[in-house]
C-alpha cells in the first residue's frame, strides 16, 4: 500500500532504497519513463553499516547533482525510517538533494 502512493515524475524522480542484512542500495528512478537515472550501493565502502549508509547518501547526491537532479520523492521501500535508512536520507540532504 505504501509504494502505490509514492510515484516519481520527470520533475521529481523517486529515490528508491533497498536494505539487505549486509548492504544498502539506492537509485533515482523516473517512473513516467521507466528509467533509472542514478544508482549507487555501499558494496565497496569501508566502515560500519551506518557510516556506509551516510557515505552512500553523499555519493548519490553528488551523482544526482551531476545529472541535474535537485528534488526527489523519498521511497523508503516499506523499511522503517531509522538506522541506515535515516543515515542515507541525512547524507542525501547534506549532499544537496531535497525531499
Amino acid at each position: 500500500m505504501y509504494r502505490r502512493k509514492v510515484i516519481g515524475t520527470k520533475d521529481r524522480p523517486r529515490l528508491s532504497v533497498f536494505r539487505s542484512n549486509q548492504h544498502i542500495y539506492a537509485q533515482i528512478i523516473d517512473d513516467s519513463a521507466g528509467k533509472t537515472l542514478v544508482s549507487a550501493s555501499d558494496v565497496k565502502e569501508q566502515g560500519t553499516k551506518l557510516e556506509k549508509a551516510y557515505k552512500l547518501g553523499k555519493d548519490l547526491a553528488k551523482k544526482a547533482s551531476k545529472a541535474k537532479i535537485k528534488n526527489v520523492v523519498f521511497d523508503r521501500g516499506g523499511f522503517l525510517y531509522q538506522g541506515r535508512i535515516a543515515q542515507l536520507a541525512r547524507g542525501t540532504r547534506e549532499g544537496g538533494l531535497k525531499f
